[in-house]
């Protein structure tokens, strides 16, 4: 399959860019030393290009799973989980029996991230997160994806982009955040 955009890994600087560099670190160098400059840096730049078509490493996904739901709001009453599923993980280990939420800004193949923002909202990826694989490979279950904080960059639980997760135990208090969901659902 062709490629529909080719992104260099390297992008050459021209004379402009190499001059700004040099500016940044209190170089003095001359417009005939930066491009020689150039002109050794063009040497490399086809050694460094057989990096592009190296294949993208991708690990195996294990453990077999359906992509799950959003759950409704009945079933989500502080909208503390942003995706619901069921990957049921190795028959023994350390955490089996042990059902486990993981954090929307954690990926799990086949199941969609949005890590709180409408950015990510769609994006479902093709790998599981370290993490994932670990918990499974230890008898884990994971039962959903529970809700965060926008981007992750909140330390209060209402910028999540589903909506704000509410505290079970009072409603009139933050649940905290990043983790608003994960809190929610502990307490």
């Amino acid at each position: 399959m062709e490629k529909s955009y080719y992104s260099p890994c390297i992008q050459k600087p021209d004379c402009e860019v190499l001059k700004e560099i040099s500016s940044n670190l209190g170089l003095q160098i001359d417009a005939v030393e930066l491009d020689d400059y150039r002109d050794v840096i063009d040497g490399f730049m086809d050694n460094y290009s057989v990096l592009n078509d190296f294949p993208e490493p991708t690990l195996p996904v294990k453990y077999p799973r359906t992509p799950g739901h959003r759950p409704a709001p009945v079933d989500n009453p502080y909208n503390a989980w942003y995706w619901k599923t069921d990957i049921s993980g190795a028959t023994e280990g350390l955490l089996k029996g042990k059902t486990v939420g993981i954090k929307d800004n954690v990926a799990v193949a086949g199941v969609p991230m949005m890590n709180g923002t409408k950015i990510l909202e769609g994006y479902t990826p093709e790998f599981d997160a370290t993490v994932v694989t670990r918990i499974l490979d230890q008898g884990g279950r994971i039962i959903g994806k529970t809700a965060c904080e926008d981007m992750c960059f909140s330390g209060n639980s209402f910028t999540c982009s589903t909506g704000p997760v509410r505290n079970p135990n009072d409603e009139t208090r933050s649940t905290g955040g990043s983790s608003s969901g994960s809190a929610a659902l502990v307490s």
